[in-house]
């Protein structure tokens, strides 16, 4: 089932689990997907899509988030899956697994987005711009959001040369020059074009 952004939110009996994840878009990096039950009882306010919020709001409402929720969990899917499988099955299967990681069953699950997730252990919705929309869903991105970032300055570590501390992964201009320079590194996903381009016409970089 999917929620177009003309229609209105289903109302759901029972326990709502919300998911989202951080990093599709990305030439490098794990994507992330997060899940979230909230406490009906306790406010946590300024939950958002976590593209709106600064960096420092987005770490102190992912503590709070973790202290005040009912349950949450967070997956992680790494690069050389990610060719495997493509980011949009990848993403998908994050999602579900962080949903499925929850220490409290949930009786429905937003998604995040127009897919809804196929054999689901319960019933789920795919809702558009859900991450504006439904609050467990903004949590979800938070989370998943703040730890891939955490996951990419790990990186940057490891590969100060790609500049993933800046970045994050993105394929901006000043990476897909890094890119071309000295190839890619293991954590660089091989499916996309401009890694691809940069391993056959490039330097071998790491790999």
């Amino acid at each position: 089932m999917k929620i177009t952004l003309q229609d209105e939110l289903p109302v759901i009996n029972g326990l709502l689990a919300g998911t989202d994840e951080a990093g599709r878009g990305p030439l490098a990096g794990n994507v992330v997907a997060a899940a979230v039950i909230l406490d009906m009882a306790v406010t946590i306010d300024g939950l958002d899509d976590s593209k709106k919020l600064s960096e420092k709001k987005r770490q102190a409402l992912a503590e709070e988030i973790k202290q005040k929720a009912l349950a949450w969990s967070v997956v992680s899917v790494a690069p050389q899956q990610i060719d495997e499988m493509n980011i949009l099955q990848a993403s998908l299967y994050a999602m579900k697994t962080a949903a499925e990681n929850l220490k409290v069953r949930p009786d429905h699950v937003f998604v995040d987005g127009n897919k809804s997730l196929i054999d689901c252990f319960c019933d789920n919705t795919a809702i558009i711009k859900g991450d504006s929309r439904v609050a467990e869903i903004s949590a979800a991105s938070i989370l998943a959001k703040v730890e891939r970032d955490a996951q990419m300055l790990e990186l940057h570590k490891q590969y100060p040369e790609y500049g993933f501390d800046k970045h994050k992964g993105y394929p901006t201009k000043v990476h897909r020059e890094i890119l071309n320079q000295i190839g890619p590194c293991p954590e660089h996903r091989r499916s996309y074009a401009p890694v691809r381009d940069a391993m056959v016409n490039g330097p071998k970089g790491a790999f």
